[in-house]
């Protein structure tokens, strides 16, 4: 049985993804400035190793999160000040047509976080 899928994500400078993410509201669980960065909130981890010369506009690594609740971490997520285009940037709550709600996160490395919860049905 499978029980939790972390992402592992590309990151310029670790401590600058740690900052990010922290503003999140994830924690750090381990960092080796050098090579690996790991976080967690919750239930949900996100890795990161060393990747220096990375070009945040060609990124295409991603993952997607599952909150419990879309709309909470909607409102938590959109007072950070985080622009609407560009690297970084949020995208706001919004009911998809295949049955989601989704936002979406992209941070300074340019990784794309889309995070949804299913819409009632009816």
């Amino acid at each position: 049985m499978l029980e939790k899928l972390s992402p592992i994500l590309p990151a310029r400078d670790l401590g600058a993804a740690e900052a990010f993410w922290v503003r999140l509201g994830f924690t750090t669980v381990y960092l080796d400035p050098a090579e690996y960065l790991l976080m967690k909130r919750d239930g949900a981890e996100v890795h990161f190793f060393a990747h220096p010369a990375l070009d945040p506009a060609l990124n295409d690594h991603g993952a997607y999160l599952r909150p419990a609740d879309i709309r909470a971490l909607h409102a938590e997520w959109s007072v950070l000040g985080l622009p609407a285009a560009g690297i970084p940037r949020y995208v706001p709550l919004e009911d998809k047509p295949w049955g989601m709600a989704e936002l979406a996160v992209i941070d300074p490395e340019g990784n794309l976080v889309r995070a949804g919860q299913e819409l009632p049905l009816g």
